[in-house]
């Protein structure tokens, strides 16, 4: 039941919550109020009276706009009935460099420039998809903002909600049907593909593109060139389908072929990016926020740009003669666009040039391709015979704003209005499947650390290799998961599951980060068996920074201090009570909660690796430099998301850390050596407090560390000595072995005298 009410919910759109930022006259001259919700997605109409003047719509209810922080960015966007932008806002966002840098006011501007676009002739294929002002320092998140926009306003206006689209005929004669011939397949050398046009190529000097910023009226962008040579290279771009088999084999090799083509999904496709000269078209956003800025794919008013995790690294091309290029990328192109090899496409080249101490001027240069004919198989439908045309007139007449009205209140899907097939499958879905492989590690990594505590005991009794493989475990946390994957868990994600469930609970949202679900799942798990340990302990990218750091200050004789246990006991709450603060400011305002949450460096240390205001860093710094004199400072006394588990964290069902009965009284040792003083000084373990690293479990089972297992091995070790043909009588005439020494903790102690041997009588 849960389900199926969270399923509805989320059906709705989120249009609503956002719609209270806003007044009817922000969007369109003379409005003065918004009507209720048509269709699915939601789309609100906008009146000035009686008239309608538009609609306003969130972007995020259409298409995916997940930004460089990893969270959506919302915007409410005004669209008369003609498919004309008439207003953009932007009402929600996690983007660090707009809350904490850049002003939103700039964001905001750069938007404007879709501001009187007309969509329609954008979604027909008649121009191309308008381009947002490049923001320096925000560039990721402008473009992902400016595709959002373009993107669902020409999927309403394609599916006949909008723009008058559902009046358009369809032409008598069907057009020819083109495909690619994929029964055509030979090698051939880089002369011939380029000469065929099989291969594109873009050749601009720096002159070239000093003149093209002139004529823009930078002239200061101009004259700061990347060389001082007008004639030298600027750059020479090349791009091929390689999803093509001829040409595939031939850049790719016969076996790169065959493992594209193992790879791609059915429909899916796959192109080639080479360069050469003083202009990289990979630039360095990519490494930073994952998206590569600077090359973009455009058909038919579409337009996507490619992520890390569609590109492969190529060394060279494969192809006879093909020249020794700086830069060769492979890149698949993403599910959710359409890319159709039959039909024209661009890969447009975003030229950048410092102006000044920060700003930066753009440029824009297009690579078109067509492929060539002899790749295409052409078959020509029947012709259908013709309907009488009074029928085909009335035919028309009924048919067609049925189907408008219809689209308009949101009964007719995209299938339907585009004479396509099944519905496209759900966004969350499309992510998972392009993140198969971080999907694959992570659940690899989840089921070694489930072996690694179901076998803790063989494991701990081997000290060395355990101490190895925690510290493996905890590298492959922070540099894999943490800096590599951004799947730092924080207490914000607490906060917006539990304001979820009061204000609507949509699974899709959730979802569309697949490896923080798959976390969060496997520690839900976890706290029926072991509590907060396997998160703190062990998948916290923060968590690993701080215990790596402190092993190697260690390792460098930097002094431990150990905090009092009064002073420690009362010290630990603190955690608590800002879990429990933020906890109550996220029933007022999330927004405010997640703003207070920066407590947490996990933004500035895991995700954004250091590159924020100075502010942030000196703090985690901060932190990490008190953590090595106090091993996980942080954890112990400040974390709100150890604070949120540990409190359902108590209903644990298994005890696994063992105890001697001599733990706490006579012995210390365990509570003494605890890296986050979890053991109190009567040897009871703080389940709360506890990380799980099993050092207290190493010393259990050491018989030369602890003192029970010491007692163990000194009385075996006696029996043993006792048992000895020498201590059983001398019988070969005093030359039989030496006697034994008695042992403690691998050191000898005396020979033993006639007083270690007993009588008959004893």
């Amino acid at each position: 039941m849960l389900l199926l009410w969270a399923g509805q919910a989320s059906a709705a759109g989120r249009v609503g919550e956002y719609l209270s930022k806003a007044q009817p006259n922000e969007f369109f001259a003379n409005a003065d109020r918004f009507g209720p919700a048509e269709g699915d997605p939601p789309l609100i109409p906008v009146y000035g009276g009686d008239k309608l003047l538009g609609y306003v719509y969130l972007n995020t209810d259409i298409t995916n706009a997940t930004g460089y922080s990893g969270k959506p960015i919302s915007l409410l966007v005004g669209i008369d009935p003609n498919g004309v932008i008439a207003r953009i806002k932007l009402v929600d966002h996690k983007e660090p460099i707009v809350l904490i840098g850049i002003p939103e006011r700039r964001i905001v501007d750069a938007m404007n420039a879709l501001v009187g676009k007309d969509m329609k002739a954008v979604a027909s294929g008649a121009e191309r998809p308008p381009q947002v002002d490049i923001v320096s320092g925000a560039t990721v998140t402008v473009l992902v903002m400016g595709d959002s926009v373009v993107r669902s306003a020409v999927r309403l206006i394609r599916t006949n909600r909008l723009g008058g689209g559902g009046q358009a005929v369809a032409a008598a004669a069907a057009p020819a049907v083109k495909s690619v011939d994929t029964s055509k397949s030979e090698i051939r050398d880089w002369q011939t593909l380029l000469g065929d046009g099989s291969v594109r190529r873009l050749s601009l000097t720096v002159g070239e593109v000093n003149e093209a910023f002139a004529r823009a009226g930078n002239q200061e962008a101009a004259n700061n060139a990347e060389t001082g040579n007008p004639s030298d290279t600027f750059i020479d771009l090349y791009t091929a389908p390689v999803s093509v088999p001829t040409i595939g084999r031939s850049l790719l090799g016969d076996a790169g072929y065959d493992q594209l083509k193992a790879r791609l999904k059915p429909g899916q496709q796959a192109i080639v990016v080479a360069g050469e000269g003083a202009y990289s078209f990979k630039g360095s956003g990519y490494v930073r926020g994952g998206i590569f800025d600077r090359i973009e794919l455009l058909q038919d008013g579409q337009s996507t740009r490619f992520r890390d995790r569609n590109h492969t690294r190529l060394g060279a091309l494969a192809a006879d003669g093909a020249p020794d290029l700086r830069e060769i990328a492979l890149f698949v192109v993403p599910e959710d666009f359409k890319l159709d090899l039959t039909e024209p496409w661009q890969l447009q080249l975003l030229v950048q040039r410092n102006v000044g101490a920060r700003d930066k001027a753009f440029l824009t240069f297009d690579l078109a391709y067509t492929l060539p004919d002899s790749y295409l198989k052409i078959e020509q439908p029947p012709a259908k015979p013709a309907a009488a045309p009074q029928q085909q007139t009335q035919a028309q007449s009924q048919t067609i704003p049925a189907i408008a009205s219809q689209a308009r209140a949101g009964s007719l899907n995209d299938a339907d209005a585009l004479g396509a097939g099944p519905l496209e499958e759900p966004l969350w879905l499309k992510i998972w499947k392009t993140n198969t492989v971080s999907i694959g590690i992570t659940g690899v990594a989840l089921l070694v650390l489930t072996a690694i505590f179901f076998f803790q005991d063989s494991l701990v009794r081997r000290p060395q290799v355990y101490v190895w493989v925690r510290r493996a475990y905890l590298a492959f946390t922070l540099v894999w998961l943490g800096w590599y994957a951004n799947a730092q868990l924080s207490v914000v994600n607490v906060l917006t599951f539990t304001n979820s469930l009061v204000t609507g609970f949509s699974w899709e949202f959730f979802l569309a980060a697949p490896l923080i679900f798959i976390l969060w799942a496997a520690i839900a798990a976890g706290l029926l068996f072991w509590g907060r340990g396997p998160f703190c302990g062990w998948l916290c990218p923060f968590g690993a920074l701080q215990e790596l750091l402190n092993n190697i200050a260690q390792w460098l004789k930097v002094p431990q201090i150990t905090v009092p246990w009064g002073l420690h006991e009362r010290l630990w709450p603190i955690k608590y009570i800002i879990f429990l603060g933020l906890f109550g400011l996220s029933l007022y305002s999330v927004a405010f909660a997640e703003t207070l949450a920066e407590v947490e460096p996990f933004k500035t240390a895991i995700i954004l690796k250091f590159v924020r205001d100075w502010p942030f860093v000196i703090y985690a710094l901060t932190l990490l430099s008190i953590g090595l004199f106090i091993e996980r400072f942080f954890c112990r006394y400040l974390c709100p998301l150890g604070a949120a588990l540990a409190i359902p964290g108590r209903i644990r069902t298994f005890e696994w850390l063992k105890r001697w009965p001599e733990c706490g009284s006579p012995c210390q040792r365990c509570a003494k050596e605890c890296p986050v003083q979890s053991i109190h000084p009567e040897g009871h373990i703080n389940v709360n407090e506890c990380i799980y690293c099993m050092h207290c479990q190493e010393l259990y089972h050491d018989d030369h560390r602890c003192p029970h297992m010491i007692q163990v091995r000194l009385k075996r070790e006696k029996r043993e000595a006792l048992s000895s043909p020498t201590m059983r009588g001398d019988k070969d005439g005093g030359k039989g072995p030496a006697k034994p020494i008695i042992t403690h903790m691998g050191k000898p102690i005396r020979e033993p005298s006639t007083a270690d041997v007993p009588t008959t009588t004893s």
